[in-house]
């Protein structure tokens, strides 16, 4: 192969360029933004199965991200990439930001005061192995309202942006497509 390595990497060096790019993470999104726009579809299917796979990283479904996200992009005909692409958004850096901001507007929204003292991440396991399943069910309501919300808005905003930004990238395109073609079209005729 071309451009295979001498040396193939073992696990451990696997695990840390997927956890910390060789480069950077600027040039990683760079990467993914630019595999976004290039893909084979509307920009409609695209911005849509993008905005699904981020309003999927929002939900508490942990671990079912991608998958959710997949079947979801599949019944509304949206891009299936793009919906893996858009999970990505949940990440080990993230999930404790997606959840915080999630479970503190679920709270406002479900109009529980400041009486009632917030439930701690890792008090979310302790209540399912105790079998508190009432505070638990309490709890995930709020988090599943906040997730809806917030991932909604933030789906909605990615979807104009993804949507925008696909077309402009296509209608450039096809603009220096047609130039390179004009020039090459002009020189034709002079040389004839």
């Amino acid at each position: 192969m071309l451009f295979r390595r001498k040396k193939t990497p073992d696990l451990w060096e696997r695990v840390r360029i997927w956890l910390w790019p060789r480069r950077s993470f600027a040039r990683s999104l760079r990467y993914l933004g630019k595999r976004i726009l290039r893909m084979q579809a509307s920009p409609h299917a695209i911005a849509l199965g993008l905005a699904i796979g981020i309003f999927a990283a929002f939900t508490p479904l942990y671990g079912f991200h991608i998958i959710l996200a997949m079947v979801i992009a599949w019944l509304f005909s949206g891009s299936v990439a793009s919906a893996a692409i858009g999970t990505m958004i949940a990440n080990p850096l993230t999930i404790p930001l997606i959840f915080s901001a999630t479970y503190a507007l679920g709270r406002t929204i479900a109009g529980i005061g400041a009486d009632v003292e917030p439930l701690p991440f890792d008090e979310f396991f302790v209540l399912f192995v105790d079998h508190d399943f009432t505070r638990l069910w309490d709890a995930l309501l709020q988090l599943l309202i906040g997730s809806a919300v917030l991932g909604g808005v933030v789906a909605a905003l990615s979807y104009v942006l993804a949507f925008k930004a696909t077309r402009r990238f296509r209608n450039r395109r096809a603009a220096r497509r047609a130039a390179m073609v004009g020039q090459h079209g002009f020189a034709q005729k002079q040389a004839g």
